[in-house]
């Protein structure tokens, strides 16, 4: 991969990690400014803690994705971005376009999925 394709991905990623960052640091003033409040009815009550809890499930999930784009940052650095980590092979660079985080080549990622399919029914 060319220095200028890794810089443009690069800079996508940090990007993406910016984001996810902004909202979260979003959601954690939103939860501290209305941490406290106690809805007098209950069904509003609920509703509350429902929206809270899928907030807090959203953020746990990027959490794990700042993690993947923290790894691919890493490997942009280590020379290892965009080659499959099971293979050595190349990943494409549109299936780097749509995944930037990826670190399987599509061939590679549909073995693993079939594997994993196979596994799961038994």
């Amino acid at each position: 991969m060319s220095p200028l394709m890794l810089e443009y991905f690069r800079m996508r990623l940090l990007r993406w990690q910016a984001e996810l960052l902004q909202e979260s640091n979003e959601t954690l003033a939103s939860l501290q400014v209305d941490g406290g409040m106690q809805e007098p009815d209950l069904a509003d009550r609920a509703s509350v803690e429902t929206d809270r809890a899928l907030e807090l499930r959203t953020r746990d999930r990027e959490r794990k994705l700042l993690s993947k784009i923290s790894a691919a940052l890493m490997r942009i650095e280590d020379g290892s971005y965009g080659y499959c980590e099971e293979t050595g092979d190349p990943i494409g660079v549109k299936r780097l376009e749509a995944r930037p985080i990826a670190t399987l080549s599509l061939e590679a990622q549909e073995r693993h999925e079939r594997l994993e399919r196979t596994q799961r029914d038994d």
